[in-house]
């Protein structure tokens, strides 16, 4: 049996890591960052752990109704979901993941996007 992506690369700690790596981009950017005005980010920080150690193949579950629930008040548009997409990318590579696990992830990620993207502008 193959070892999931969240032991290959340390578990919790380290996806931690990750994702606080990644928050501090995202709280920077032009596009995302207003998300993030009124946030506990603390909280924010452990949900997105969790969330990305599940797609990784860690101990965490969230359903896409979960995800749908969570993203529907927040108006959130294809352009602020692909720059989420794009600083998450840096990140990984950032900590050195293996280009093919980052697609993995990257995989996982853009086949939520329809849950995600909650506004549609014409």
């Amino acid at each position: 049996m193959s070892r999931s992506l969240f032991d290959k690369y340390g578990g919790f700690a380290s996806v931690s890591k990750v994702v606080s790596a990644f928050y501090d981009k995202a709280v920077d950017s032009d596009i995302i960052g207003p998300y993030f005005d009124d946030i506990d980010m603390r909280a924010q920080v452990d949900h997105q752990t969790k969330f990305i150690s599940s797609l990784m193949g860690g101990p965490a579950s969230y359903s896409d109704e979960a995800l749908q629930k969570v993203h529907s008040g927040l108006h959130i548009d294809r352009t602020s979901f692909e720059e989420m997409v794009k600083l998450l990318h840096e990140t990984l590579e950032e900590f050195a993941f293996e280009r093919a696990d980052i697609e993995q992830i990257m995989h996982e990620i853009n086949s939520r996007a329809d849950i995600v993207i909650t506004r549609h502008d014409s």
